[in-house]
């Protein structure tokens, strides 16, 4: 059984499934995916987020706001709040800090992180963090936001394994994608085979970021275990033992979240 604890289902390109969302939810239970986490990154969309969690039981949702997404209203926590009661809601994000795509407006950047965390904290949900050539000011703002109080997961990470152990420290997970599989990705295979499993999560973060072997074709949730074997083959394990502990590691974080 596997998760994958990060997509955007409301963004695949459904004629890669014969124009039905159930045929991706049925694809990837046929390649062992039970279980799937749809992610939001505004709150524009964040009503057909919940509407597909609705739908399927097997499927929950997070609420935020992408740190590179662009909007004329700046969400306040009672927003992040209201949203959060929903029962399929089980995590706040995924919201952090992004300074490869972004050069201006970084204090309204690190604003929105920090509403976010003290939302979580209202709401005792996790925290969903991108985090991309930000490592100081995202640990300093998790640290000071006093983040740790509702742990969560360091999604998609690509960064170094100083900051993976810090970020651990404060009681989150570190999240592995496709990315894991390409063959340039020297970093995050380094920092892959150091974070223990028991703290570790696999996610397809779909559309994007395709694993080898079907890099350059639509990625979508079925793709997961493409993760959990590069992990496997990393740490010299069996691929049924990623795959059980990921779970486990799943419901342990995302305590909302109820295996069927």
């Amino acid at each position: 059984m596997l998760v994958d604890s990060h997509c955007h289902l409301n963004m695949l390109d459904l004629e890669n499934y014969g124009g039905e969302l159930s045929t991706v939810i049925e694809t990837a239970k046929r390649a062992g995916v039970e279980y799937i986490l749809c992610v939001g990154v505004d709150l524009e969309t964040a009503q057909e987020v919940l509407d597909i969690a609705v739908r399927f039981d097997n499927v929950w949702a997070s609420v935020g706001l992408h740190p590179s997404h662009k909007t004329a209203h700046e969400p306040s926590e009672k927003d992040y709040l209201a949203l959060a009661k929903h029962p399929k809601v089980v995590a706040i994000g995924e919201t952090g800090l992004d300074y490869y795509y972004n050069k201006e407006n970084l204090e309204e950047m690190r604003q929105r992180f920090r509403t976010q965390i003290r939302a979580a904290r209202k709401a005792n949900k996790p925290l969903i963090i991108h985090t991309r050539d930000a490592r100081d000011d995202t640990l300093q703002i998790m640290q000071q936001e006093q983040a740790s109080e509702v742990r969560g997961v360091m999604h998609c990470f690509t960064e170094s394994w100083e900051m993976a152990e810090k970020a651990m420290a404060l009681g989150f997970y570190i999240s592995f994608s496709g990315i894991v599989t390409f063959g340039n990705a020297k970093n995050v295979v380094s920092v892959a085979e150091k974070v223990p499993l028991d703290r570790l999560l696999i996610e397809t973060d779909s559309p994007y970021l395709t694993p080898v072997p079907f890099r350059g074709k639509p990625n979508g949730p079925q793709y997961v275990r493409y993760v959990a074997d590069r992990i496997a083959e990393l740490k010299a394990m069996d691929f049924s033992l990623v795959a059980s502990q990921t779970t486990a590691n799943f419901f342990q974080l995302f305590r909302d979240a109820k295996p069927l």
